[in-house]
């Protein structure tokens, strides 16, 4: 296993060694100020329609280099750089919120520090939420926006890389699956920023959460439940809803992860990571020592999360020859 520690974190170049799960209980220095005033969790039955009515306020409003397509049952915004090639490499981009709130309008910047920095075309997937749309409606509206945007013209199908965001990250890698399985659109990538992976975390009760920031545990198996229509970490539950539940790993794209130490999904997301590397994927991971779910959007000015984002555009740009 190839060790390169910075400032800002460790990152992992994967084999089929062991890894040492490190969590670090200090908040780092970049975000302690704020991390204090932040709730562990925004999220509980009674602030979901609160939530939803403060997002959706921000999803009416369309950028002038953004535009909106129509897929389905879905929208999907676009952004297409004015350095992008006659035949451009993209991105499908998964928003987080726990698969109950957000939007892909809530990732305009982002996605546009993407399309800026690589060059390529950016497309936001406004997948329908749970509880009133339940797995496997947000994955497979997903689906349908990868196959839409390997139809577009201008973009290379073989050079589509997907990629989200918390519950964005978990749809992101159960795309992958299931483009395996269905076979129309090969993605070359996968790019998992703290992803939601696993109901059964939501079990768990050995979990020190006093430095859980935006997310905790309460929230997960509210999510979950609402996601999957069962309890987490009932037997049942598939494994293209939690990926990390799926057995065969073997044949996806490459991969990416990127969690904070102080976040709920650490300990998930780096099971997940040493389990691709294990079936043969390509897995780079990023561990920050010091940051909680996040961190990189609600204090997106600060150099750790410029790092972070970085360390994303790196990792795509090698993936799609950018």
């Amino acid at each position: 296993m190839l060790h390169a520690t910075g400032e800002y974190g460790t990152i992992h170049t994967l084999s089929s060694e062991r890894i040492t799960m490190v969590r670090n209980d200090a908040f780092h220095p970049d975000l302690r100020g704020t991390a204090r005033w932040l709730p562990r969790s925004p999220v509980s039955r009674w602030s979901l329609p609160v939530i939803r009515g403060l997002t959706g306020l921000g999803a009416r409003r369309v950028p002038a280099d953004v535009r909106v397509e129509q897929v389905g049952d879905i929208t999907v915004r676009v952004i297409t750089p004015p350095t992008a090639g006659p035949l451009s490499a993209a991105l499908l981009w998964i928003h987080g919120g726990g698969y109950v709130i957000g939007s892909a309008a809530q990732d305009d910047w982002m996605c546009r520090h993407f399309a800026r920095e690589l060059g390529v075309v950016v497309a936001s997937v406004d997948y329908r939420l749970a509880p009133e749309h339940p797995f496997p409606t947000p994955l497979h509206d997903c689906h349908d926006a990868l196959v839409w945007l390997a139809g577009q013209a201008g973009v290379d199908a073989d050079r589509i890389a997907i990629g989200g965001a918390s519950a964005g990250g978990g749809l992101a890698a159960a795309l992958a699956l299931l483009a395996r399985e269905r076979g129309e659109v090969r993605p070359v990538f996968q790019l998992l920023t703290y992803p939601m992976l696993d109901d059964r975390t939501a079990l768990r009760t050995d979990l020190d959460e006093s430095h859980f920031r935006l997310w905790n545990n309460k929230a997960n198996a509210l999510g979950w439940q609402w996601y999957t229509g069962l309890p987490a970490g009932a037997p049942t539950v598939s494994g293209l809803a939690a990926p990390g539940r799926y057995e065969d790993l073997s044949g996806l794209p490459p991969a990416w992860v990127g969690v904070g130490s102080l976040d709920l999904f650490h300990d998930e997301d780096l099971v997940y990571a040493k389990r691709l590397a294990d079936s043969g994927v390509a897995c780079d991971t990023l561990v920050v020592e010091g940051a909680f779910h996040g961190f990189d959007e609600v204090l997106a000015k600060t150099g750790v999360a410029q790092a972070f984002r970085a360390a994303q555009v790196a990792a795509l740009a090698g993936a799609l020859g950018g």
